[in-house]
């Protein structure tokens, strides 16, 4: 039996295929002749309230600011370096390592999300924000890799909590701090390094980095000041060249294999990367004891 309905509202606009010479005569017709009449009527709303959100005025406060400099940091990775020194108000909002902010380019309508890399005391020191930026393909981040010294971008307000170490500290109660980064997630972690966290009071820091190889890896001119703060590092390589000697595979299994001995109740983790490996190394932390809340991230 086929799906019919009733109508009898002036509203509704005849069909074509219905007489229209009997006013007073109810007609019986099938539901989908009434769904092709209203459904575009449904599309054309749908779409104008898209539209409209689309539309929306940009309420965010840009600060134009030059590049101080554009370099190769490893393989796909670059630093960049912009000058906040005209921005004293900006730069002092960058209070905690993990913040980040929108990078925008004239004429680009899609801005870029990055952490930034240096230090807050570098804002104030040097007046610039470091970053380091991972070049995609089409992306907001190629055509910033592409810009050169004397360049103007666009700057939205800081955003964000950061890592918030307050959740391991004092020191003495957290003696032990597991670091977790892959690839140009290691931006926010040279901040929080470089920042201190009282490494020189805690007896175990390490930070687990990975990437697909030596050449994809950044910051490796900084390894030797990060361990001589107290910071212990083990580069993880997903796709080591021959010859390598150190950890292989993915951070989280690294970690897994290593299976140091850490008190839970005083042990904390900060973390920036690919999710699959945040999601992991979460569960391995979680099921030997650590609370949740100790697992700190920055976004």
């Amino acid at each position: 039996m086929s799906l019919t309905t009733t109508l009898s509202s002036p509203n509704l606009l005849p069909l074509p295929h219905l007489s229209s010479h009997a006013p007073h005569r109810t007609q019986s017709f099938p539901m989908a002749a009434i769904l092709r009449h209203i459904n575009p009527i449904r599309r054309r709303s749908r779409s104008f309230a898209i539209s409209a959100a689309v539309r929306q005025p940009d309420t965010t406060l840009w600060t134009p600011s030059p590049l101080a400099g554009v370099k190769p940091a490893a393989e796909s990775l670059f630093h960049v370096t912009i000058d906040v020194s005209d921005s004293p108000d900006l730069a002092s909002t960058y209070t905690v390592a993990g913040q980040y902010l929108q990078i925008r380019i004239p004429n680009v309508e899609k801005p870029s999300f990055l952490a930034i890399a240096s230090p807050p005391s570098v804002a104030v020191t040097n007046g610039v924000f470091e970053f380091l930026v991972k070049s995609i393909a089409g992306s907001t981040a190629e055509l910033l890799c592409g810009l050169g010294k004397g360049d103007v971008v666009e700057l939205s307000p800081v955003m964000g909590k950061g890592f918030g170490v307050d959740q391991i500290s004092p020191p003495e109660d957290y003696q032990s701090v597991f670091i977790f980064a892959t690839g140009s997630g290691i931006s926010p972690i040279r901040s929080l390094i470089e920042s201190g966290f009282s490494v020189d009071k805690r007896s175990d820091v390490r930070l687990y980095y990975g990437a697909r190889n030596l050449q994809r890896m950044a910051y490796q001119d900084r390894f030797k000041a990060w361990e001589s703060s107290g910071v212990t590092i083990v580069p993880v390589l997903s796709q080591p060249d021959d010859g390598w000697a150190g950890e292989a595979g993915y951070v989280q299994a690294a970690f897994a294999r290593a299976k140091q001995l850490y008190a839970p109740d005083s042990t904390g983790a900060l973390l920036c990367g690919q999710k699959q490996m945040a999601e992991e190394v979460t569960s391995i932390l979680v099921g030997n004891g650590v609370p949740g809340e100790k697992i700190l991230k920055n976004f």
